[in-house]
């Protein structure tokens, strides 16, 4: 068969099989071309989905008659100046958009410039033009989008549902207006409730903006991030580590204002949070990149959904340093939402039986507790004498309470008032009552200070007076000894002893007492689990997880009240220490409205 040239249109339906994948694609670029063009309202109505009608209003500078005409043909664009694709500074540049959406559905463009004295409207139905015809309007450009595919039934039955094509219009224009806080986006129609983001400006825009759109919980549990380095600026909100979700949908990326899907920012997050958040979780973050337009090509995809950075590692390496900034700028903080989950389990108790008047029997009131999965019912015993309740046993019901102190000293996470369970601590500060898992915080601590001591230099360690013996089957022990002149830099010391032993000589001196044999089997585990001695400096991290969960106050540890104080300051202190290196959370603050809440005395 020989060669041929293709018609116009369907060069087109080609095209627009690049450009047009559904309605949300068309939403996209038809409002990056209102952005583009100084729009500072947008008004976006969709019907049926998008499927049946798609409708953009903006304000922006409007197009005359010859720009309104070459709007609609292929490869025609405002956007590119001296040709030029390693500078690209708009979100829109190759002019495919409308000569694509003509090509499958019933496009009409309307617009006018604030010089002319009324607008054009030029009609472009499956490929067919006709116009311009004169329309009276305001200045700006409006554009409807009727019956998309209608004519194209192959790709019609591909779409999914209305709710499903709806969703993604919303996301589409949520990160669009995440990105143009200085714009006001207005997204309505028969087919939704109307979503309304006034335009933000001044100091602390974004975070207003996020707020709209991603919610006040989120601004109020996420650490603003300003960072420049090698030439990239990180700008944006990162959730605290405890405020995370189930799933990636809450991760969002901007380069330059184009939102976008990269592996190599995903890749630095899941980095930057990978001390602090529990597995299978996802942290919420918002994340801003400026860099040079030279620097990133933004040609790669059809969509322009995705990039390409020149240099990836600057890129990776400045987005880790800015979230781990300001989470140490954070600190101890945890997110409130752990504090509204506790609040959701609690219940109120139901109404005693009044007491019989001469009966020596203690009664037993039923009361629910919470377990996790579902509740279940416990006795609950009280005694005659007034104040002992025989339902707390030793040691796994114990609360001890400490000295009264007169005056609450202004911590944030206060002054500890009693031990429960032998692992929680009770404080007070001014604001309301906090719950701190003693081993779960200490261990933080250690860890923390166990990554210090690594980037100054080996760790420091304390020798055995008699060296520990522990027995393991004889594939760990070969493991270990291979893995021996490494482990010397974490301050563990080890000779292999006989076949099925280890001889520990030295153990870091940061861990204290520490169980030497639980921690040898836990490391050895850990090595039959990574396979590889020589990828141990990969591990460190790993590594000095294990040793920091040995060397931690353990759950069932009386405190004395110092102790918990020490250990109260000590996380005011450190940074991160608002959860474990599990990733769950060190304490939960119930603030004192919420208190008065659960016993209905808030008003």
């Amino acid at each position: 068969m020989p060669i041929r040239q293709l018609p116009e249109d369907l060069i087109n339906r080609i095209a627009a099989g690049e450009v047009v994948e559904r309605p949300a694609s068309v939403v996209k670029e038809l409002v990056e071309n209102s952005i583009d063009a100084g729009a500072r309202r947008i008004v976006i109505t969709t019907a049926n989905g998008g499927m049946d009608l798609i409708r953009i209003s903006d304000d922006g500078h409007g197009m005359d008659r010859n720009d309104l005409l070459l709007s609609v043909e292929r490869h025609a664009t405002s956007k590119l100046s001296a040709d030029d694709l390693d500078d690209i500074r708009t979100l829109g540049f190759r002019g495919e958009a409308l000569a694509s959406i003509g090509s499958v559905a019933r496009l009409s463009v309307a617009s006018r410039t604030q010089e002319a004295e009324s607008g054009l409207v030029l009609v472009v139905d499956n490929g067919r033009r006709s116009g311009p015809m004169p329309q009276a309007m305001n200045r700006g450009t409006v554009i409807e989008v009727k019956d998309i595919f209608a004519q194209v039934p192959a790709r019609r039955k591909f779409l999914k549902g209305v709710r499903a094509e709806s969703s993604a219009i919303t996301d589409v224009i949520k990160r669009l207006a995440m990105a143009n806080p200085d714009i006001h986006f207005v997204l309505e129609g028969s087919d939704r409730s109307t979503s309304n983001w006034p335009a933000v400006t001044g100091e602390g825009a974004l975070a207003a903006r996020l707020g709209q759109v991603m919610g006040a919980d989120f601004v109020e549990n996420a650490a603003v991030l300003a960072n420049a380095r090698h030439g990239v600026v990180v700008a944006g909100m990162a959730g605290l580590p405890t405020y995370t979700r189930a799933n990636s949908l809450s991760q969002f990326y901007f380069v330059n204002g184009r939102s976008v899907r990269d592996k190599v920012l995903v890749g630095a997050v899941r980095a930057a949070y990978a001390d602090y958040v529990f597995r299978d979780r996802f942290p919420v973050v918002a994340l801003y990149i400026a860099i040079d337009p030279a620097a990133v090509d933004v040609n790669v995809h059809p969509a322009k959904a995705e990039l390409r950075f020149q240099d990836q590692g600057a890129v990776r390496s400045a987005v880790i340093r800015a979230i781990g900034m300001a989470l140490a700028a954070a600190g101890f903080k945890a997110s409130t939402s752990v504090a509204d989950d506790i609040l959701g389990a609690f219940t109120a108790p139901d109404m005693a039986p009044a007491l019989p008047s001469g009966g020596e029997t203690s009664p037993v009131l039923e009361r629910p507790i919470s377990t996790g999965w579902g509740m279940e019912r416990a006795p609950l015993h009280l005694n005659r004498a007034p104040g002992q309740l025989s339902g707390f046993t030793e040691p796994s019901g114990r609360v001890e309470a400490v000295e009264s102190v007169t005056e609450l000293v202004d911590y944030p996470l206060g002054t500890a008032r009693a031990q429960m369970f032998d692992n929680y601590i009770i404080a007070q500060n001014d604001a309301g009552l906090l719950l701190v898992d003693q081993h779960a915080a200490h261990e933080r601590l250690v860890y923390e200070r166990f990554k210090a001591q690594m980037a100054s230099g080996p760790v420091a360690s304390q020798a055995q007076l008699i060296p520990v013996i522990v027995e393991l089957p004889e594939e760990d022990c070969g493991r270990l000894e291979e893995a021996a002149p490494e482990l010397e830099a974490f301050g563990l010391y080890l000779d292999r002893f006989g076949p099925r032993a280890i001889a520990v000589r030295e153990t870091p001196a940061i861990l204290g007492n520490t169980d030497i044999s639980g921690l040898v089997r836990d490391l050895a585990d850990g090595l039959a689990e990574w396979d590889s001695a020589a990828a141990l400096t990969d591990r460190m991290e790993a590594i000095i997880a294990r040793m920091a969960c040995h060397g931690s106050v353990r759950s069932g540890r009386r405190l004395r009240v110092d102790e918990m104080n020490a250990l109260l300051r000590d996380m005011e202190a450190t940074p991160h220490s608002g959860q474990c290196i599990h990733g769950r959370p060190t304490y939960v603050e119930l603030k004192k409205g919420d208190i008065e809440r659960l016993f209905g005395r808030s008003r």
